[in-house]
């Protein structure tokens, strides 16, 4: 399989990608996948670990941006409350996240046990979409499909397409699942990266529009905008959580240039961490002193968060190949379209 990029789908920008052009290019980012297969079942685990250590003791700054709140994901409320992450972020199908949720606690308990007891709790941060090629009621997701998951984490690239928690998912009448991709960004005389993961399971079939203009037909029937995308961005640039938020907005750019309208029935939500400046479990003095970003300079974040978004999603579509649902309909690959249809 071709990534977008390679297909010719991706103009010339103004910035450039990373040279994984991945969310690993930030780094210390690492992406594993546990992918499940079997008779109706579909379906699978996404981890993306912030840096090596523990996340619990040494938390990354985040923001959250629920674009629309039609979800079932956990630890997004606290996130948005106190601006920083203290477990891996996964991903999976709806009914999932339970599993998945209990996988983070325990490993955050076995690293740290007082967890619960002399310590605060752990907000496990879990994210999903309802994959509907997939039988989600065999919930067939469990503890050790997550801890697969976060153990397969490695740095480096990142499979992309119908694998982990994308396995059972669509977009735009096409299969879909994950995709990832990453831009370098100069600001001063430094050098900083962004790097965005989605699960991409959006889009009404017909509605999908490319960087070029074209409109792709899947040749299935058009229904109502029920899906769902997750995206996931990771830089490198110092920014305070109120700038996360403001960039992690930006995702909203990149899939409405796809033609997204995010529908009544869809959970969009978009999560941005930064690995500048954690924030130590347990500081060693009263007050901390954190570098930011002047907000004169973050348009550059802005684009980097849109494009980003746009093209992760496109690589999803196309790194994705043809699927048949439970109910025998075909989802087809994007890959194939553009090669049937190539461009004037």
């Amino acid at each position: 399989m071709k990534t977008a990029r390679e297909l010719g789908l991706i103009p010339q920008g103004r910035l450039e990608p990373g040279p994984g052009n991945a969310i690993t290019d930030v780094a210390g980012v690492s992406v594993g996948h546990r992918s499940l297969r079997g008779e109706g079942l579909f379906t699978g685990v996404t981890a993306i670990l912030p840096h090596a250590g523990d996340v619990f003791r040494v938390k990354p700054r985040a923001a959250v941006e629920v674009i629309n709140g039609f979800g079932k994901s956990a630890g997004l409320m606290q996130v948005a409350e106190i601006g920083t992450i203290e477990t891996p972020i996964v991903l999976t199908n709806t009914f999932g996240v339970a599993a998945c949720t209990e996988a983070l606690v325990r490993r955050a308990i076995s690293a740290n046990p007082a967890i619960g007891r002399k310590a605060s709790t752990v907000n496990a941060l879990v994210c999903e979409c309802n994959d509907g090629i997939n039988d989600i009621q065999a919930l067939a997701v469990t503890p050790a499909d997550a801890e697969a998951a976060l153990d397969a984490a490695r740095t480096g690239p990142v499979e992309q397409g119908a694998v982990g928690a994308g396995s059972g998912m669509t977009a735009f009448g096409f299969k879909a699942g994950i995709g990832t991709a990453s831009r370098r960004m100069r600001v001063g005389k430094r050098d900083f990266t962004l790097g965005t993961l989605v699960l991409a399971n959006f889009g009404a079939a017909g509605d999908l529009v490319l960087p070029d203009g074209r409109r792709p037909d899947p040749r299935v029937p058009a229904g109502p905008e029920r899906g769902s995308v997750i995206v996931v961005m990771a830089t490198d640039l110092p920014l305070a959580d109120r700038q996360l938020q403001r960039v992690a907005r930006r995702a909203g750019a990149g899939l409405a240039r796809l033609g997204a309208f995010w529908g009544h029935g869809s959970g969009d939500v978009a999560l941005c961490f930064t690995t500048a400046d954690p924030v130590e479990h347990e500081p060693a003095t009263a007050f901390t002193t954190q570098e930011r970003l002047a907000d004169g300079h973050i348009d550059i974040a802005f684009r980097a968060a849109a494009d980003t978004t746009q093209e992760a999603v496109l690589n999803a579509l196309c790194m994705a190949p043809a699927m048949p649902a439970r109910n025998g309909r075909i989802y087809p690959c994007l890959a194939d379209w553009l090669m049937e249809n190539p461009s004037p």
